[in-house]
């Protein structure tokens, strides 16, 4: 048995590359506050953020073209861990995570854990049950490796279908983001920037691929560590001497406490199955920072938390990025790093809620009627609040925060240099082009070779597999504009209702078809049909009002549903064939040959015998 060794195509120079991308990034970012303090323009500043980085991530897409497929699929199969789990970890959380999330543990609390917990959890299950099997096998799509798995063209093509689903969602929720975070930067309207940022992502990944998307990804991430945290460090360098907010904010937490109990600001307790998380636009504070189930039940948090876990495990947008690595090895190892970048960030998200929310108490606590302090008039200035009472005594209620705003707010209340606001914005774009390319990389994949070509299993010459496919990713990305500009919708519904249906329709396959060798064709598609018709109804059914709970708690009923499809028909059916039980074997195996790559090779062989 032959063994691919696991580092011989890695790029030694990669951390040159990417020190010098981030001392460039540094570059722009003190260039702006030099530009600030000599008195130049607000908006030029604001450009500057806003075109600087995104030059600079178009830069390393541009440079990463290619013509090879394997390239172009799966970037030669040579991204090592640290920058695939970093690219995995943005990806995942996305703007829409990293902004609306940041709102929800504003205004709800902990019960916004309830997300984040699932997506950790994700990351684990993914890194035991799945990912390392289908690094093993190596298809490019999750789609090509359910087809080739039961050996059905069927399955390929309508597991395509359905999966698209939820990636077309989840392209629209992070241009929608993106393109208000950019509206805010630019004064620029939404609807203009979500076209100009869509192109963006098409010039960035189109030449080169998942190659490009690769190492585009590893600068979106960078520029998220360092331009989320840095101005979160700032604050908690202000307010507890230590830049470690994500250690440090515990204390703020005891005073929250206290404040609210001294407010008596109600400890409400929801309904089991209660899922009532703040919608985009303004908010206020309803309930107590540290006090669980208010408005998540506990029903739905546990729910919900299996839902996040089974979508983000299963997630067709980021599956296929360990089949980048160079080896199992280290497909394991990514998923590691990605579990403690996310969690970082999580950290992160909780304590700018917590050190937001600290002065509003304190204000209050002590305001007097038509006392507005300097920190809130700078925040209502940036139209991030409303106030509805100013001849009184200031409560709670009376000021209304944007959901979608408090990770601007903090450093606009703490008084930072305008310079550093700007690189929070510049950090929510990013994450959300890495997100939505990711997103749109691999629909445009799926269409391309599992509906355009699925009804072959040899694939077209090099030159027209790689057009076709360039051609399916630019209309991945047209239909995520029509659907954000056409259909706008909050955007953190968009990503719950995508994670819901790809948890739904594909967890309970994937896992059955590398854990279960009894699973056959009849099966897997009678799963797949299942999970995805329950979940698309169940989250109509609670939008609609049809029943009494929210639809993303009601779609988790889809993944029994489908699990059960799988095994009973599965049962019933005639038996899995040798060579898919042996297929199995193999992919169990964690050394060897990369079994995808060896069917293309043979392939290849069979049409130049053919020709000759």
């Amino acid at each position: 048995m032959t063994f691919t060794p696991r580092t011989r195509f890695v790029n030694p120079r990669l951390g040159t590359y990417f020190g010098i991308f981030a001392s460039a990034l540094a570059a722009v970012f003190f260039l702006a506050a030099i530009f600030e303090q000599l008195g130049m323009a607000d908006t030029t500043i604001r450009w500057i953020m806003m075109l600087g980085p995104i030059a600079l991530y178009g830069a390393v897409g541009i440079a990463s073209a290619t013509a090879q497929p394997l390239d172009y699929f799966a970037a030669g199969r040579r991204v090592p861990a640290v920058f695939t789990g970093l690219a995995l970890a943005v990806s995942a959380l996305g703007a829409t995570g990293l902004v609306t999330l940041t709102g929800v543990f504003f205004v709800s609390g902990f019960d916004g854990l309830a997300i984040t917990i699932g997506g950790l959890a994700g990351f684990v299950v993914m890194a035991i049950l799945l990912a390392p099997f289908l690094r093993k096998f190596g298809a490019y799509t999750v789609p090509t490796y359910l087809g080739r798995r039961f050996e059905s063209r069927l399955l390929r093509l309508l597991s395509a279908c359905f999966l698209a689903v939820p990636m077309m969602l989840l392209i629209a929720a992070e241009l929608r983001i993106a393109s208000s975070v950019g509206a805010w930067l630019t004064m620029v309207s939404a609807a203009t920037l979500i076209p100009a940022l869509a192109m963006f992502v098409l010039v960035t990944i189109v030449p080169g691929g998942m190659r490009s998307l690769s190492w585009s990804n590893a600068a979106q991430a960078i520029t998220v560590i360092l331009a989320f945290l840095v101005p979160v460090a700032m604050v908690a360098t202000i307010v507890t001497k230590i830049p470690l907010p994500q250690l440090t904010y515990g204390p703020i937490v005891r005073s929250l406490i206290r404040q609210e109990a001294a407010l008596a600001l109600p400890a409400v307790a929801a309904t089991p199955f209660a899922f009532d998380l703040p919608g985009e636009g303004l908010a206020t504070i309803a309930k107590r920072f540290a006090t669980p189930f208010g408005a998540i039940g506990p029903g739905a948090f546990v729910v919900t938390m299996l839902t996040m876990m089974a979508g983000l495990a299963s997630a067709p947008w980021l599956l296929p990025r360990v089949s980048a690595t160079p080896g199992v090895h280290e497909a394991r190892k990514s998923l590691g790093w990605a579990t403690f970048i996310f969690g970082v960030l999580v950290l992160t998200m909780t304590s700018v809620a917590a050190f937001m929310r600290a002065p509003l108490m304190e204000l209050v606590l002590s305001s007097e009627p038509g006392n507005i302090p300097t920190w809130l008039r700078d925040v209502l200035s940036a139209g991030l609040a409303e106030i509805t009472t100013v001849s009184t005594r200031i409560a709670v209620t009376s000021v209304s925060f944007q959901r979608d705003g408090v990770f601007l707010a903090l450093p606009i209340a703490t008084g930072l240099p305008s310079a550093f606001i700007y690189l929070a914005a510049a950090a929510a774009i990013a994450a959300a082009l890495a997100s939505a390319s990711a997103a749109a990389m691999a629909l445009g994949n799926l269409l391309s070779e599992d509906i355009v070509n699925g009804l072959s299993w040899e694939p077209p010459s090099d030159t027209a597999r790689l057009l076709i496919a360039r051609v399916m990713l630019a209309a991945a990305v047209g239909t995520g504009v029509a659907i954000a500009i056409f259909a706008p919708t909050d955007p953190l519904k968009l990503l719950l209702w995508a994670i819901a249906i790809t948890g739904a329709t594909a967890f309970p396959a994937l896992v059955l078809s590398i854990w279960w060798k009894r699973l056959n064709s009849y099966g897997a598609l009678a799963g797949l049909v299942a999970g995805f018709a329950v979940a698309v109804t169940a989250i109509i059914a609670g939008e609609a009002g049809w029943i009494s709970i929210s639809g993303v708690v009601a779609s988790a009923a889809a993944i029994p549903a489908s699990t059960a499809a799988a095994m009973i028909v599965s049962v019933l059916t005639p038996a899995p064939t040798r060579h898919a039980l042996e297929l199995v074997r193999d992919i169990r195996v964690p050394g060897g040959e990369i079994l995808y790559d060896r069917e293309m090779q043979r392939l290849r062989l069979k049409q130049r015998r053919g020709g000759t």
